[in-house]
């Protein structure tokens, strides 16, 4: 297994600064995911890494050898591309083979590699197939185990999954995932799917203008964001310009947003007359459904409104409320048939204290520790 170790990465495409000042480690057989954006830098930085570009400054390592001078087809990575990149005048050994060919195996060694890596991917017995006789999944497949024939140092994906269906996505990268596991290759997985990232990853790095926001584990990045984007990026969240007020003793503050009144967590806020306040859908309980005798905040955050809109996604129902003017979504957990509130009615929420998390307004930075951890 190799380690790989990123060092003030910096690359321009003309006056494009595409990667500012990215270091990353990364460690040995981890599933580690690059989630960003369209046109953040996920997949320059991929790219640099196989060595396809070469970087202004900084260095890369893999394991403990600089490769910043070694060309892309000596570094032993193996790319899984979006488009399948399979050759279509091959049949499916004679892509899995064409790596180990060109590396100068023996015909027994290629015909073993070429069979355990078909094995891995749940293609053995289509060896004489051609692409145009396989589906979207299976030629992704290919793609895979064409990557890990030459059984690389480091997998590298760029967004492999973007133009499957949604069924065929989830199918697919549980099977990229394990297959990635039983081996114990190390490998940088580019994605713009939220979910995917949660999903699949042991660790995420989040990247927007070509800068590294945060690195953690699925957990931490979305119940502990550092800032509003990495916030807004992962996850459904409301959001909303708030005031804040007086200190109210026991680590909160009184904070105001339009006609609403909330309880905050205060530290972090020292100083700060305005916010950016946050909380996410399924942190906000509906207060009949509260259990009685709740000590701890059990008179604030205490929201009334109308529905506005419902959205029916099979274990959840994902209500639209407006209170006072501001539109606020919560998420309502298995509902039943008849408890999908209709548009007009009347709901009453309560925003807990621990959920809500501040951002400064003008930077967007995290203030304080508020929020679940």
């Amino acid at each position: 297994m190799t380690s790989i170790r990123i060092v003030g990465l910096q690359k321009k495409f003309g006056d494009l600064a595409a990667l500012s000042d990215v270091n990353l480690d990364i460690r040995e057989g981890e599933f580690f995911t690059l989630l960003g954006p369209s046109g953040c830098g996920k997949t320059t930085l991929l790219r640099t890494i196989a060595g396809f570009y070469r970087q202004d400054h900084g260095d890369i390592y893999l394991g403990n050898e600089l490769v910043n001078n070694v060309p892309a087809y000596k570094r032993n990575t193996g790319m899984v591309f979006q488009n399948y990149a399979v050759f279509p005048h091959m049949t499916v050994y004679e892509n899995v083979a064409y790596g180990l060919k060109v590396r100068k195996f023996s015909k027994k060694e290629i015909d073993d590699k070429v069979k355990a890596a078909l094995k891995n991917v749940h293609l053995t017995g289509y060896e004489d197939r051609t692409p145009d006789k396989l589906s979207g999944g299976q030629q992704q497949r290919v793609g895979l185990a064409r990557a890990m024939a030459i059984e690389p140092r480091v997998l590298l994906f760029d967004e492999p999954l973007s133009n499957l269906d949604a069924k065929l996505r989830v199918e697919m990268r549980e099977e990229i995932r394990d297959v990635q596991k039983k081996l114990g290759i190390t490998a940088i997985y580019v994605t713009h799917d939220q979910e995917e990232a949660l999903v699949i990853s042991d660790r995420i790095a989040v990247v927007n203008l070509g800068r590294i926001q945060q690195v953690g584990a699925p957990w931490e990045i979305y119940k502990n964001p550092v800032n509003l984007f990495v916030a807004t990026l992962v996850g459904k969240i409301n959001t909303m310009e708030i005031e804040l007020k007086e200190n109210l003793g026991k680590g909160l503050r009184r904070a105001v947003a339009g006609q609403l009144s909330f309880t905050v967590p205060s530290h972090g806020t020292e100083g700060k007359s305005e916010a950016i306040l946050a909380f996410r859908p399924e942190d906000i309980q509906e207060v009949s459904q509260r259990k009685a005798g709740q000590e701890k905040g059990e008179n604030e955050n205490q929201l009334s409104g109308l529905v506005d809109s419902v959205s029916f996604l099979g274990s959840t129902a994902s209500i639209t409320a407006r209170i006072q003017g501001t539109s606020i979504i919560l998420d309502r957990h298995c509902p039943k048939e008849d408890e999908i509130p209709l548009t007009g009615s009347s709901i009453h929420i309560f925003v807990p204290n621990d959920a809500c998390l501040l951002f400064d307004k003008q930077t967007g930075v995290r203030l304080g520790y508020g929020g679940k951890q």
